[in-house]
């Protein structure tokens, strides 16, 4: 055969679709359509043209746009984000276009005025990572931009992106601004809201700098993947290093209402990391800590320390952002403050307190219907009051319906993902329920809660030695554990035939069911404790005269391996549980 030619060139490719695009069309298609074709021609064309682009093609919900230049690709989708929001800002929320743009640049090849190769998927794959109205851009592009715009953009870490070999270094749009000269104070968002100063360096040496730096910078990425949170770009923060500003002047120009400041002192063969919590306003400290290091692998303590801080961190500031919230009065509340004191009464574990916390979630709902996490909290809450594993079908079939749509509202939510797979679990459709679980530490790493579910996910599974790896990590890295990781801890232990340890964890819960008093008797039936056995036997049938081992299995027990049924069904059986 003759040979042929493949004409390829080097293009920056941006990549743009519209955010729940098929939930727009199927509640008004119309009015979608017709906004979309006013969104083009008023705003989109107008600025590709402006930047030098060229459509290459349309997908019916988001287009393909080659440009010569990344700096140009970069500023046309800054300025079509900034561009649609304004001209959507007067639509309702559940009908507004709302843009995600990937950008990347990499060789493609043309066909046909096509452009086809792993230039133009990555950029694609960018487009799903990126934010609703935000923009996602490849390592290749960041480095493109370096001192040609004011563009600032965060590193979100390396991803490992479908169908591409290599993982790929993602930075993602920063849309908050720098302190400006004037110093004008900027409204507080409405969500907790975190800006890091950089950490001041201890150690006498002015070349280690890039340690303290590299903590701080870890810090903020970290931060940044709890997408409940607000977190000021490196560049904003960084830039009141070295000036004398009050930390109340700093929240207040960079319009935050905290900031975590700390420093970093290496001595010899040690290193040691303090960091404080500070509420900007009133310049109270909320939490401080200090961490001390050996120094034999110097970049692992680096990351040990950061993401020890960054989990303890986030438990902080939202219970900080709650105490806020309970000091107003409830006629004042807004979707968050709804949320957050349904998380409130969530934590407490009782029936009154989950059926409170299912009245703030369906508030903050009907305050919000976009508001993914108020969907996704109120799954958690309904399947609390209705059994959890043993909720009746039509229950889990209305939470899997409502975490699916929680999803949908917000795929790059970690905690969306998490309740989506405790839906699968108590489906029984472990593989679904592990693909959401590895999503979500995906998206979060640094979130102690997914670490935990995961291992209690893979304890059910039998893969006991892996589970307990995972639910290690987990504690270690969230020195404020809440009492739900005892009981996920139980369910391991006990399958690693830990009793006495299984029992102590089990024994965390202040007001145990009958679901966890049966796994403790369990215990204490293997331990030959029957006096303990028995009374946990007397509190079950108390509260539920008509146990029986068989129900509790058919209704509850989700372990996957039958070696572990049997092994639970002879602890309940040596409790003298009927069976």
């Amino acid at each position: 055969m003759p040979n042929v030619r493949v004409e390829r060139r080097l293009a920056a490719i941006m990549a743009a679709d519209i955010v729940a695009y098929s939930r727009l069309i199927e509640a008004d298609e119309a009015h979608t359509l017709a906004s979309i074709r006013t969104l083009r021609s008023q705003v989109i064309d107008p600025l590709i043209a402006d930047h030098r682009g060229r459509i290459v093609k349309l997908t019916g919900d988001g287009a393909i746009v080659e440009f010569g230049s990344a700096v140009d690709a970069v500023a046309c989708a800054v300025a079509v984000q900034e561009a649609a929001a304004v001209h959507q800002r007067e639509a309702p929320r559940e009908i507004r276009i709302v843009f995600r743009v990937g950008i990347n640049v990499g060789d493609v090849v043309v066909e046909n005025g096509d452009l086809l190769g792993d230039g133009v998927n990555i950029a694609a794959r960018l487009e799903a990572l990126a934010e609703p109205g935000g923009v996602s851009i490849s390592d290749s592009v960041f480095k493109q931009l370096a001192g040609k715009t004011d563009f600032a953009f965060e590193d979100t870490g390396e991803h490992s992106l479908k169908n591409i070999a290599q993982p790929v270094r993602v930075w993602r749009w920063a849309k908050e601004p720098a302190p400006t000269a004037s110093g004008a104070a900027l409204p507080l968002p409405d969500r907790p809201s975190i800006a890091v100063l950089p950490f001041d360096n201890l150690s006498g040496q002015p070349e280690e700098t890039y340690f303290s730096d590299g903590i701080t910078d870890d810090i903020i990425t970290g931060l940044s993947r709890f997408r409940s949170l607000f977190v000021v770009a490196r560049n904003s923060s960084f830039a009141f290093r070295g000036k004398p500003t009050s930390l109340a002047e700093i929240g207040r120009q960079l319009g935050v209402a905290y900031l975590l400041e700390g420093s970093i002192r290496r001595a010899g063969e040690r290193v040691r990391v303090t960091a404080q919590l500070v509420e900007a306003d009133t310049s109270m400290h909320i939490w401080a800590d200090r961490y001390d290091r050996g120094l034999e692998d110097i970049f692992a303590v680096q990351e040990e320390v950061a993401r020890t801080i960054v989990s303890t961190l986030v438990g902080r500031i939202q219970d900080a952002g709650l105490q806020k919230s309970l000091r107003r009065q409830p006629a004042s509340l807004a979707a968050y403050d709804c949320l957050l004191r349904g998380i409130a009464h969530f934590r407490g574990f009782g029936e009154d307190d989950n059926r409170k916390a299912l009245e703030m979630f369906e508030r903050a709902v009907a305050l919000d219907p976009q508001y993914a996490l108020a969907h996704a909290n109120l799954v958690m809450a309904t399947l609390a009051l209705n059994g959890s594993a043993a909720a009746p079908p039509e229950v889990l079939d209305a939470a899997f319906a409502r975490a699916s749509h929680a999803l949908e509202l917000d795929p790059q939510e970690s905690h969306c993902h998490r309740v989506l797979a405790i839906v699968w679990t108590y489906r029984r459709d472990y593989d679904a329920a592990e693909h959401h679980y590895r999503r979500a530490l995906e998206l979060n790493p640094n979130d102690p809660d997914r670490l935990m579910q995961l291992g209690n996910l893979l304890a059910l599974r039998g893969r006991l030695e892996e589970a307990m790896g995972w639910m290690q990590e987990a504690t270690r890295l969230n020195p404020f554990q809440p009492i739900w990781y005892g009981v996920r801890l139980g369910v391991a232990l006990y399958s690693l035939k830990r009793y006495a340890e299984a029992a102590q964890a089990l024994k965390r819960i202040p007001t145990p069911g009958y679901w966890s008093r049966a796994r403790l008797a369990a215990c204490y039936g293997q331990l030959g404790r029957s006096a303990e056995a028995e009374a946990q036997k007397a509190a079950i049938l108390l509260e539920k005269p008509d146990f029986t081992i068989a129900e509790f299995f058919r209704r509850d027990v989700l372990l996957e391996r039958a070696e572990d049924q049997e092994l639970l069904r002879e602890g309940l059986i040596k409790a003298g549980l009927p069976a």
